[in-house]
């Protein structure tokens, strides 16, 4: 069965967007280095070092299914619809929208909470990993216990404020140790969570 793990990039002081919900100063390792690491769509093609690439070329042949919260999406605009990972996604939202351009997308919106975004989205990977790509949502899996792991790509840069990877915790998750992977203006920190 798929394992469930979050992945975000973080800043040192523990943030994953600014005050605006803007990325700009955490996604520079994706474009920082001279290997290319073509994704599912035409328009993302990853530029960085050897060890990332590594990472990026395991994470797209490795990933069957993402969950993404409603605010992700919108920001995104659904990825136009395909994400640059190649896997179905699995959207939480309290209700889908209905102006949706692209009704043939491999996107489903869940209105019946976490817990059926993870069934569903595990259903479809078979023995790949479901990628969480939201604050939110890896939150609220955390808090439900629905986590295996969690990647960090830690950037070197102090943002001071914004968006936290890990606010609305209900409980303390105790971590195994890391694995860790050295690139370009990123340190890749892999971690199951103890049960």
């Amino acid at each position: 069965m798929a394992d469930v793990i979050a992945n975000m990039s973080m800043s040192l002081d523990g943030f994953v967007a600014d005050s605006e919900d803007r990325i700009d100063h955490l996604f520079e390792w994706f474009g920082n280095g001279d290997v290319e690491v073509p994704t599912a769509v035409e328009w993302a093609t990853f530029k960085t070092s050897e060890a990332s690439a590594k990472m990026l070329r395991d994470a797209l042949e490795n990933v069957g299914a993402l969950i993404a919260g409603r605010h992700l999406f919108d920001l995104t605009q659904g990825w136009g619809g395909r994400h640059p990972m190649g896997a179905p996604v699995f959207v939480v939202t309290h209700e889908a929208p209905a102006d949706w351009p692209h009704p043939d997308a491999p996107l489903t919106f869940v209105t019946d909470g976490v817990e059926s975004a993870v069934e569903q989205a595990k259903k479809v990977a078979g023995d790949k990993t479901v990628a969480v790509a939201s604050t939110k949502i890896a939150q609220q899996c955390l808090n439900l216990g629905l986590l295996d792991g969690i990647q960090v790509d830690l950037i070197p840069v102090l943002l001071g404020s914004g968006v936290r990877f890990f606010d609305g915790l209900d409980t303390m998750t105790k971590l195994g140790d890391p694995e860790v992977t050295e690139g370009h203006g990123v340190t890749h920190l892999s971690y199951r969570i103890k049960r």
